[in-house]
């Protein structure tokens, strides 16, 4: 297919945390609301004049600095990140607000406050929240109290920030407008021939969370367009596959899996589309403040809600997921030493197979794709062929 028009500028984006929206949005004296976790309320780091900014560490090489404080144990995205912040690379934000989604995220933002690793000036500020466990409404509840101690308080006393209930609205609807482009662009993933391949989603889609969401409106409008008179490829793929998993900072692995003869069709991984990008429905009856915890408590697909029905109904959502993207199989995957996705990527994983009959594949893998490209690429094209295998003995029964 034709290269989009503006993929490079997309994927330069992900180069650095410390990207060229990023600089511009700094430049006209915006506040930089750093985050780590997708339990973070997203609208509520984009109020007023701040914008909110997930931390990633791009073109990671070595993490001897974090390993020493961290030990190899915990999982190498917080190590990235670690690493990263030691080195500098975040003193462009004004804050960071760290949820304990996990043990290895509450140890990356405590040594990153001890070792005093991100310098914003005088007014920056740390911030640990309680997230929830459970999708109920005392998680709701403790969402709210949780929010309102540590974003919209702390951003109100250090940077004057409105935090009203007409500015979080209206920060709901800046962030759906985006939520709505990155679905749209997603629909064409369905088609029999698409016309957007699943890295150059990944790219567009991560791409939302590491800068000023506004900034990227134009050029999200003339992708949409654009894909609407793309001629998609006559060359088929071998198979169609799900992503699932932890949290996913590289689009270089679906490139390999792409590269290897299959498509990736959806995304249900952190910080993808699904449900990352889904819209945030606000009525007129209820603050906005309680709407967005509701929301996120509730479309939340993160291993750390521990109930019986988010346990069983993330095995459902995938499912769902993907009969609705006419999906042939399904990539479990988690980042190397992620406890929450180490054991949902096992309980998913055979679930998926023997309860819902789907092909799957279980991998761990790098933060950075390019230390051990090698073995997963043998990985996949062999799943590959076991779909393919799977489907010849299908047609002659």
């Amino acid at each position: 297919m034709r290269d989009l028009k503006h993929l490079q500028f997309f994927e330069d984006l992900l180069q650095s945390a410390h990207n060229d929206l990023v600089r511009k949005a700094k430049e006209e004296g915006r506040i930089c609301v750093a985050y780590m976790c997708e339990n973070t309320p997203e609208p509520l780091l984009n109020l007023g004049n701040c914008f909110g900014v997930r931390l990633f560490a791009p073109n990671t090489g070595s993490m001897d600095i974090a390993t020493y404080y961290m030990t190899s144990f915990l999982c190498e995205t917080t190590r990235a990140i670690f690493e990263r912040a030691m080195e500098g690379g975040y003193n462009f934000t004004d804050c960071l607000i760290a949820p304990d989604g996990c043990t290895m995220m509450n140890r990356c933002a405590e040594n990153i406050e001890l070792r005093k690793a991100m310098d914003g000036g005088e007014h920056f500020f740390y911030e640990h929240m309680e997230i929830p466990l459970k999708a109920d409404e005392n998680g709701v509840n403790l969402l709210i109290k949780q929010c309102r101690n540590h974003i919209l308080t702390p951003l109100k006393e250090n940077y004057g920030v409105d935090v009203s209930d007409t500015a979080i609205r209206d920060a709901v609807k800046a962030h759906n407008r985006v939520c709505r482009l990155i679905q749209a662009i997603g629909e064409f993933r369905k088609e029999e021939k698409p016309r957007i391949t699943g890295y150059e989603f990944a790219v567009l889609t991560l791409a939302t969370y590491v800068c000023p969401k506004e900034y990227l409106i134009p050029k999200l409008e003339e992708t949409l367009e654009e894909l609407k008179d793309r001629k998609p490829d006559d060359k088929p793929f071998r198979a169609r596959l799900v992503v699932v998993g932890s949290e996913m900072d590289d689009p270089e692995f679906i490139k390999l899996i792409e590269e290897c003869g299959a498509f990736v069709c959806a995304d249900r991984y952190c910080f993808g589309s699904l449900p990352g990008r889904v819209e945030i429905e606000l009525n007129e009856d209820e603050d906005a403040l309680t709407q967005v915890c509701r929301h996120y408590i509730y479309q939340c697909q993160c291993p750390r809600q521990m109930n019986m029905e988010k346990f069983y109904g993330r095995k459902v959502y995938v499912d769902e997921i993907a009969k609705e993207y006419h999906a042939d199989g399904i990539l479990y995957d988690q980042v190397k030493f992620c406890d929450p996705w180490a054991y949902e990527r096992v309980t998913g994983t055979t679930a998926l197979r023997d309860e819902y009959g789907y092909p799957v594949l279980s991998v761990d893998r790098p933060y950075n794709i390019r230390s051990s490209s090698g073995q997963m690429r043998t990985r996949v094209q062999a799943f590959i062929e076991s779909i393919e295998i799977k489907k010849i003995r299908g047609e002659k029964e």
